[in-house]
């Protein structure tokens, strides 16, 4: 017999999909037919496996442990969260408690997995988790930490994280109803003089993996305030009010000031300038700056948290490049 005592990022979910997870080998029929002759119980009692799980809840499976490893399988996830953890440069934790992480995503990563050999921050995580001695390989299994919003694989800045199920929920939540203000930092061609605010629909092609801003659709909102103008670019601050897959690539581009390192958006013959003068592999759009609203219960403590990261190196040259030179 093995007992397995529900812990906190495990709460919330249904009974009969943390037993699919447990035992990713396992079929329906097995687990409803386990479940049926009490041979899973939860609580020392029969179960049907719809029932919501509690944190301390006891789910006691009378299987030998010749079926146990059977159903269990080998985990494939293991090695690419060592590998990601390991191979990768530190991803600076700019705030942790029980339930989050918040970090400064380096451009160049992936948020989550394109294709099934991918690396991504959601193996970071799990390597992260594993290292500090936050999670185990048996607790992977039943919980698999994720982030909650995503970046373009070459934008940089601030990603939430989930360590818990309860924290996936919450912050899903607040990012569906847009309660979390989220804050850019963008270069952009040309000078933009005043602050201003971009609405309109977005189409996408999918073959090109490109949007196009349209008069008609559901409507989409960025806001823009310049905070440094040169000669011929400007420095921005965008908050999005929605969150849409390229919005302020694509709104920015739409009004003749696409970001500067953006091949797909802007334009070749400035890309290249930077690129050769500042190094600049990838679009220059970094997110900056998370702010959370009043909260309660177990998030108490994040009630109008404000977070920054720091602006990537690339951003710090040209922003040095527009300083006024001493006498």
């Amino acid at each position: 017999m093995l007992e397995k005592v529900i812990l906190e990022r495990e709460a919330g979910q249904r009974l009969d999909k943390f037993l699919h997870k447990f035992l990713p080998e396992a079929g329906d029929s097995f687990i409803y037919k386990m479940l049926r002759k009490k041979n899973i119980t939860l609580n020392g009692k029969k179960a049907a496996g719809n029932e919501k799980l509690a944190l301390g809840d006891a789910v006691c499976l009378f299987l030998s442990d010749e079926t146990l490893e059977k159903f269990k399988g080998k985990s494939q996830v293991l090695p690419s969260y060592y590998d990601a953890y390991q191979n990768w440069e530190p991803i600076p934790v700019l705030y942790e408690n029980k339930h989050i992480l918040l970090v400064n995503k380096p451009a160049g990563i992936l948020s989550q997995k394109a294709c099934p050999g991918d690396l991504s921050l959601n193996e970071w995580l799990g390597g992260y988790l594993l290292e500090q001695g936050q999670i185990t390989t048996d607790e992977l299994l039943t919980f698999r930490p994720s982030v909650c919003n995503r970046l373009d694989r070459n934008t940089s800045g601030i990603v939430i994280c989930a360590k818990t199920l309860a924290g996936s929920q919450e912050m899903s939540r607040l990012l569906k109803e847009r309660k979390i203000h989220k804050y850019y930092r963008l270069y952009v061609k040309g000078q933009i003089l005043s602050a201003g605010e971009l609405s309109g629909g977005l189409s996408k092609n999918r073959e090109q993996n490109k949007v196009k801003v349209e008069s008609i659709g559901k409507s989409i909102v960025t806001r823009y305030q310049p905070l440094q103008i040169g000669f011929e670019r400007t420095l921005l601050e965008v908050e999005l009010i929605t969150g849409k897959t390229h919005q302020i690539r694509a709104h920015l581009a739409s009004i003749g000031h696409p970001l500067i390192g953006d091949y797909k958006y802007g334009d070749k013959d400035i890309n290249d300038l930077y690129k050769k003068s500042y190094q600049v592999q990838s679009q220059l759009l970094h997110a900056y700056r998370l702010e959370f609203p009043a909260m309660s219960g177990i998030f108490k403590e994040m009630s109008g948290l404000r977070v920054i990261a720091d602006l990537p190196a690339v951003f710090r040259r040209i922003q040095a490049s527009d300083e006024p030179k001493g006498q």
